[in-house]
């Protein structure tokens, strides 16, 4: 298939975002991890409320890379062989681009997983708070 400059610049600019959500998954993790375990070690209800905060609008960003990576690796797929392939075949790169394929397939499938149990000790943190502090958190 002929890939004109246009098109071009199009499916470059998406996998680059594809690459860059895959990255925004990874660091949004890595952030809301760190930060519940200084939730854990302070255990205050303040540090407890500051964490079901800040992950009320983690999982917003959570879910819009998610998205960003499912629906930008539709186009990515289709113009795979003619575009990432042909190009890194020309530079004796495929096992490189092999290699960044099953290492950002296996983050973002770890990273899934890792936010599912933390959504799970949210839900326990929440039943945690005082009866005042939970009522300003879901108000």
């Amino acid at each position: 298939m002929h890939i004109g400059p246009g098109l071009g610049v199009a499916i470059m600019m998406n996998n680059y975002f594809h690459d860059m959500a895959t990255g925004l998954l990874v660091g949004s993790g890595f952030a809301l991890h760190a930060i519940m375990r200084i939730q854990a070690s302070s255990n205050t209800p303040e540090a407890t409320l500051f964490f079901l905060k800040t992950n009320r609008h983690m999982v917003k960003l959570f879910k819009f890379a998610l998205w960003w990576v499912i629906l930008g690796g539709v186009p990515r797929t289709i113009f795979y062989t003619s575009f990432e392939w042909a190009n890194a075949a020309d530079k004796l790169q495929i096992p490189a681009l092999a290699v960044k394929h099953v290492m950002m397939f296996t983050v973002v499938v770890w990273g899934v997983v890792a936010w599912r149990r933390m959504q799970k000790k949210v839900e326990r943190l929440k039943e945690s708070l005082p009866v005042e502090l939970r009522k300003s958190f879901e108000g």
